[in-house]
């Protein structure tokens, strides 16, 4: 695990290669195993290959998704509020499982905030995604993952580029 911490990074340009059926399982059931508080699973998730939307997801916001236009898979991860109040922190573990199992099988991700983001004056961009793929109301979109083989090639973060300073340990009395 730690391996694939130390090598991912995100990635927004992809080659054109369709996942295989069997990456799209995996990946799908990594979605289906990523933990929730009290199990709720308050979360849904629409797996998006159709070229035409993509380009839609591309337009989500103004700035920050105009990668899905290359990526062969785009992940919107919803969830409905009502279900649990920790909706928000369900999806982002989900997100990252997802960005993980995606890395382990040779694939890239890159994450795209929606959550409190405008698409335009009269739109949310979690609006937006949720209406465009068909998603019932009251569910909230707060992020969309894509995912594909790289077009590019980052290497990871050195150690020393760590912030080592985050990580304090507590100790009694001191």
């Amino acid at each position: 695990m730690l391996d694939l911490l130390r090598q991912r990074r995100s990635i927004r340009k992809f080659t054109s290669r369709v996942l295989e059926p069997e990456t799209l399982g995996a990946l799908s059931e990594a979605l289906l195993r990523a933990p929730t508080s009290r199990d709720r699973q308050p979360w849904q998730f629409v797996l998006v290959d159709d070229r035409a939307t993509l380009d839609q997801l591309a337009l989500a916001k103004a700035h920050g998704t105009s990668f899905f236009s290359s990526a062969p898979l785009a992940v919107v991860i919803a969830a409905d509020p009502q279900v649990s109040d920790v909706w928000i922190e369900d999806c982002s573990i989900a997100a990252i499982i997802l960005q993980l199992a995606a890395e382990e099988l040779g694939l890239k991700s890159c994450w795209a905030q929606l959550r409190l983001r405008a698409h335009s004056d009269t739109l949310s961009a979690s609006e937006y995604v949720r209406e465009l793929v068909n998603l019932p109301a009251g569910l909230e979109v707060p992020m969309v993952i894509a995912v594909g083989y790289p077009a590019e090639e980052k290497p990871g973060r050195p150690r020393a580029a760590l912030s080592d300073g985050k990580i304090q340990r507590h100790r009694p009395g001191s």
